[in-house]
């Protein structure tokens, strides 16, 4: 399969390396000194995979050709400037990796619903001073159709990923999995800017895990109000979050805790990675995004609005 990856970060490092170790066809679109590191020395990718892969890297997105894939992983707030040179690539279908909500209507609108495929990424990694990527989880990556169900192209889809060592399933139920990702996402997200902590320590100290859990109900009522069916699909099981007394929400969180502590110490959300090195955050994307949507259906929405102006705050002063 001809796979094109757009973004050398970490999830497109990992993804590009592991769909080329495993027979794939892969081009990894970068730019600048990394591009030029990258093709000279490979992607080096340590943890949950360990090994150094040549990948075909290009610099010039005129240059790339027909493919049946193109996997998109840019900051969310990058996504249309990056996109802008490929809108008349051609390419059998498109999905992405990114955090929020709002990027399948981007791709919908540059490359056709029919093409735009869903995708829920609930695996991470960081790229490190040196240039090499750590592959720190690899908890499920969630394909689909939109806004639901699973046809032939999503079943070969999941083996081709299955195949390079990602944990590939079919959703049946894309729109709804991918809000349900960003209800759960979104609390670490804030949390791990505001605390600085590593995501085990997040989920496993009392204190942030309550935070964390008034954000996420706060965030499943503007969900629901949305049209949509909050599920467990994402990094943290929302729905039972959200069914559940305060003291079996923590629990939740605390387990989380604990797992990562214990197989993934140092693990950090792409957020607090971002942060430390002085880049952008996606909280107009994300936080922001959910502020408006809170006003538009008049849903009260106080830790929300606390995190969402400590992190705008933080990343006014931070870049």
């Amino acid at each position: 399969m001809k796979i094109i990856v757009l973004g050398a970060g970490a999830l497109g490092s990992i993804l590009a390396a592991a769909l080329t170790r495993s027979g794939q066809d892969v081009i990894l679109l970068a730019r600048g000194a990394r591009a030029e590191m990258l093709r000279k020395q490979g992607i080096s990718v340590s943890g949950i995979i360990e090994d150094t892969v040549q990948v075909a890297i290009e610099t010039d997105p005129a240059a790339l050709p027909a493919a049946d894939l193109l996997i998109v992983t840019p900051k969310s707030y990058d996504t249309l400037s990056a996109l802008a040179p490929l809108v008349n690539l051609p390419v059998d279908c498109v999905l992405s990796v990114q955090n929020g909500v709002l990027k399948n209507e981007q791709l919908a609108d540059l490359f056709g619903p029919e093409r735009t495929l869903g995708c829920i990424a609930t695996i991470s990694g960081e790229v490190l001073a040196d240039g090499s990527v750590v592959f720190t989880q690899n908890q499920a990556f969630h394909l689909g159709e939109l806004p639901s169900g699973v046809t032939p192209r999503i079943e070969k889809l999941v083996q081709v990923f299955s195949d390079a060592g990602i944990a590939a399933v079919p959703n049946q139920a894309m729109f709804d999995g991918e809000w349900s990702k960003f209800v759960a996402w979104m609390p670490l997200m804030a949390l791990s800017v505001i605390t600085r902590l590593e995501t085990g320590k997040l989920c496993s100290d009392p204190h942030s895990a309550h935070f964390a859990i008034e954000m996420i109900r706060e965030a499943a009522a503007i969900a629901t109000a949305e049209g949509v069916q909050v599920d467990d699909s994402g990094p943290l099981p929302a729905a039972k979050i959200c069914e559940g007394d305060d003291a079996a929400a923590l629990a939740i969180l605390q387990q989380m805790g604990a797992k990562l502590l214990k197989g993934a110490p140092n693990h950090r959300m792409s957020a607090l990675q971002d942060l430390e090195r002085g880049k952008r955050l996606e909280v107009d994307e994300t936080l922001g995004y959910l502020m408006q949507l809170a006003q538009k259906h008049t849903i009260a929405v106080p830790a929300l609005k606390q995190a969402w102006r400590l992190v705008k705050a933080i990343d006014t002063f931070n870049h």
